[in-house]
């Protein structure tokens, strides 16, 4: 069986040439050097297109420089060269629709800030949205720390809190009062530095447009799951995305 090295972390090799990495972070990192070649491997790019076998990738300061044949692929004379035989690498998973708590009964869920940006990238994941929060704060400083490169874990995309209405049956999510009120809260938590919104499952039609327009105003895109509301009704009123149902 073909081993699998997932490209999204190769180039956290070579991150710490591009920033100072804390020891919490330096000690997932194996490779440090500022130019690293993968030698003799298979590549999948993620378009459709046929694996490539025997090739020979040239990262520079945490970037892809060339992807070429091995047998004619130029390589840099002070690079740390891997002799990768039997790999195939791929470009880092993207996930979609990610959170960062967990269950932890009685309709109580708690934040993994620890765990789970660390379970992401093991798993192959650089990038993620959350798609959800019940600690907007905690994930908007997860996301910081990951960046400035103190801790490890993907590149994040933060959504802010559930937008839900009135009879949420979670105790953890903020009940909207009205459409001035979705407004207010889609716009201070954008001034936080979130970049997206989920819907709930108790929303009000008027809330719902109260936020989209909110939203669409400053770029953000507003997904949902949906219930009180339904899927026509949602799309009509400018919903960019579902999740769930």
């Amino acid at each position: 069986m073909r081993k699998l090295l997932l490209l999204g972390l190769l180039v956290l090799c070579s991150f710490a040439v591009a920033q100072n990495l804390s020891p919490e972070v330096k000690q997932f990192v194996k490779v440090d050097a500022p130019i690293v070649v993968l030698q003799h491997v298979r590549v999948i790019d993620g378009t459709g297109s046929p694996a490539r076998e025997d090739q020979t990738i040239v990262l520079a300061s945490g970037k892809i420089e060339s992807v070429a044949n091995a047998a004619s692929a130029s390589v840099p004379h002070d690079a740390q060269v891997l002799d990768l035989h039997g790999y195939s690498v791929i470009p880092g998973l993207v996930g979609m629709h990610d959170h960062m708590f967990y269950p932890m009964g009685n309709v109580i869920f708690g934040e993994m800030a620890f765990s789970f940006p660390r379970l992401y990238l093991a798993g192959g994941v650089t990038t993620i949205r959350t798609t959800g929060s019940l600690e907007p704060y905690t994930d908007l400083e997860i996301k910081r720390a990951i960046d400035s490169g103190a801790m490890p874990g993907p590149h994040v995309h933060v959504t802010g809190p559930y937008l839900e209405g009135k009879g949420s049956w979670a105790l953890q999510l903020h009940q909207l009062s009205g459409p001035e009120d979705a407004t207010k809260t889609v716009n201070y938590w954008l001034d936080e530095g979130v970049d997206n919104f989920k819907i709930y499952n108790f929303i009000t039609a008027d809330e719902l447009s109260a936020a989209i327009a909110a939203a669409h105003k400053r770029s953000a895109k507003v997904t949902g799951h949906l219930c009180s509301i339904g899927f026509r009704e949602a799309a009509a009123l400018g919903i960019d995305d579902l999740e769930h149902g």
